[in-house]
């Protein structure tokens, strides 16, 4: 029996991915043999085929995807915790946009009974990452109010379920055909292309926000600063604009954070990776995506699926990724249904 996966063949553009087909893997010592129904592509899987994700010293070739959901078909020597036949989901870093995956059992988390998997990934790395932000690193409280640019991506669009479940007031920065999208979650719209987007951002919160969130990096991190009130957290989660050649620097804009952090100004900044999240506190990962995926079993949040597409269909994602033309997730399946 064989199995696909896909694979960064070299460093570069969605060209640069293929498909390979390999024979179903043998679970080793600790592992659970996973059978792939839902995984993810997202911005994080973009800058790992560019080379340009922190966390990932591999070299190609090597297989992408960044979390995923499947049920367990087998079990290596001494694996527990989980049984044959479960939906399980995990973050994977590298190798879930495959049919079949193999995975420590002791780091996968339960999907709750019924929930599709399509939801549930939408809800794995996207809906930790903003879980993780709102309330372990800003901790904002109900009746706060918060600021996130790419308000319509997955993170954006998980992070404004999670705050309207909080009663958390939001400003949502994007492009206008993501507007209607972003009111529908009870947040105030503002266009990411706006003349003077400084302005804009006054306009939307003339009181200023608790916590600003920034995946942009570069000119715009000094923007969100800005429109923090007295002790205001700004959380940065990412270099969109490095990664798509539009300014900033990573290694820049982290040092800038840091001297703004020592600062006598009354705000705070903190960078998010969920990776080292995990690694600090591995605890933390399971438990934050059982308490995401428990809200979407019971319709407490709904992260959205912009779209499902086949497996072999990663490169098209990933264009349409870097466009940002798509509101919420994109998802992978075996046969994009």
């Amino acid at each position: 029996m064989s199995s696909r996966r896909v694979v960064v063949a070299a460093f570069g553009g969605p060209e640069v991915l293929e498909i390979e087909t390999r024979p179903v893997p043998v679970p080793g010592p600790g592992e659970a043999l996973i059978r792939v129904l839902a995984s993810g592509a997202a911005f994080t899987d973009v800058m790992i085929r560019k080379g340009l994700y922190p966390d990932i010293r591999d070299r190609p070739p090597f297989g992408l995807g960044y979390d995923m959901v499947g049920r367990i078909e087998a079990l290596g020597p001494g694996a527990e915790g989980v049984a044959v036949g479960q939906m399980v989901a995990d973050l994977t870093t590298l190798g879930a946009n495959a049919d079949h995956i193999c995975r420590p059992a002791d780091g996968l988390t339960q999907v709750p009974d019924g929930l599709d998997p399509v939801r549930a990934v939408a809800a794995t790395l996207s809906g930790v990452t903003a879980w993780q932000m709102l309330h372990r690193v800003a901790r904002l409280d109900r009746g706060q109010r918060l600021l996130i640019h790419g308000a319509g991506g997955a993170v954006g669009t998980a992070m404004l379920h999670l705050a309207r479940d909080a009663g958390i007031a939001a400003v949502g920065v994007d492009r206008m055909a993501k507007h209607e999208a972003i009111a529908a979650l009870g947040a105030v719209p503002v266009d990411a292309d706006a003349p003077d987007l400084e302005e804009a951002l006054a306009a939307a919160a003339p009181d200023g926000v608790d916590a600003a969130f920034d995946p942009l990096g570069g000119p715009s991190l000094a923007r969100s600063l800005h429109v923090l009130r007295p002790g205001g957290m700004l959380v940065a989660f990412g270099f969109y604009d490095q990664v798509l050649g539009q300014g900033g620097h990573l290694s820049w804009d982290i040092l800038r954070l840091t001297l703004w952090d020592l600062l006598p100004n009354g705000h705070a900044t903190a960078f998010y990776s969920i990776g080292a999240m995990r690694r600090q506190h591995p605890a933390w990962f399971r438990a934050d995506l059982a308490e995401v995926l428990d809200r979407v079993a019971k319709g407490r949040i709904d992260p959205p699926v912009g779209l499902v597409l086949p497996l072999d269909a990663v490169a098209q994602a990933h264009r349409l990724i870097e466009e940002g033309s798509v509101a919420g997730k994109i998802v992978l399946t075996p046969d994009g249904l």
